[in-house]
């Protein structure tokens, strides 16, 4: 099966193709695969070199001439070294673009933690009007995709990463999916998280919801699922733990709940290791999820007899 990324230059090379306000900008990474959409529309294929905070400042200056930039390469050369330009360039100046990653948090551990970014969505929430897409599969990278560069002058971000779920589900760019239902408390699984929260819960008498986009977040579909499987919230996300743990909260602000934030631990690995040992590492993989699903639901219940 293709990767989330491999589907990133057919698509947008499409959008450029059937949409002349579509422009993407690159950074030296992804360069190659774009070479013959190119030729095609050179002055709308560029490559700025390896400078990142040129690469976001460029694409806001597409923007301020009515283009809807692509900006693309690493998450960690995306959100965290170009924040600044990100802040200004873009939000201080009123104007939007499309950031697609990829190397989302431990997805190439050769690279080590230069190549890392598992706080990207959590330093994104520190500025207004984002919108957040996590797919779990690259069907669903391939519809968000398109959601995010239709989304008018909005600013987005789509974070790819090579971890997927084994099916695609139909996400339509807002709402939280129910996958399954419970009536001990709702467990809500971000993008590629998903196939490990449903192993880890399954005969557990939970209700799954699925996120793939967490910005805006869809509290409205929580609070409905929690009216039917009580307000026991976990949370499981592919980056920094605890990360939609305040949007959760303020979720179900007048109600009597608890939250439990899994996901990207903040104490640094400093061993390459391979994604799986990392996703073990950080508690993700289906048996820890379980584990720490099941004590903190058990501690829920006891104090509630």
């Amino acid at each position: 099966m293709d990767t989330m990324r491999d589907r990133f230059a057919p698509v947008v090379s499409r959008l450029l193709d059937e949409d002349p306000r579509v422009a993407v900008v690159l950074a030296e990474i992804g360069v190659a695969e774009f070479n013959e959409t190119r030729s095609r529309h050179p002055d709308r294929v560029i490559n700025v070199g390896i400078r990142e905070q040129l690469l976001v400042g460029a694409g806001a200056g597409l923007a301020l001439t009515g283009l809807r930039p692509v900006v693309h390469t690493f998450a960690s050369f995306l959100v965290e070294r170009p924040f600044e330009q990100v802040k200004l360039d873009l939000g201080h100046q009123g104007v939007g673009a499309v950031l697609v990653s990829a190397a989302a948090s431990f997805d190439w551990p050769a690279g080590g933690y230069t190549h890392m970014a598992p706080g990207d969505v959590a330093l994104l929430d520190t500025l207004d009007g984002w919108t957040v897409h996590v797919p779990g599969h690259p069907d669903e990278a391939e519809t968000l995709l398109r959601h995010a560069v239709a989304a008018g002058d909005d600013k987005v971000y789509v974070r790819l990463s090579v971890q997927s779920n084994a099916e695609a589900l139909p996400v339509d760019g807002s709402r939280f999916l129910a996958v399954r239902e419970g009536r001990a408390g709702v467990v809500l699984a971000v993008g590629p998280t998903l196939d490990a929260v449903l192993a880890a819960t399954e005969g557990l008498d939970v209700t799954v919801l699925y996120a793939t986009t967490v910005r805006p977040f869809d509290a409205t579909t929580l609070r409905r699922a929690a009216e039917s499987a009580g307000t026991d919230v976990v949370l499981v996300e592919p980056y920094l733990a605890g990360t939609s743990t305040s949007a959760t909260n303020d979720a179900l602000a007048d109600l009597p709940h608890r939250v439990l934030g899994l996901g990207v631990g903040r104490r640094e690995l400093r061993r390459y290791g391979q994604i799986d040992e990392h996703v073990a590492a950080h508690g993700l993989d289906a048996a820890s999820l379980r584990e720490r699903i099941g004590q903190f639901l058990r501690a829920g219940a006891s104090a509630q007899s």
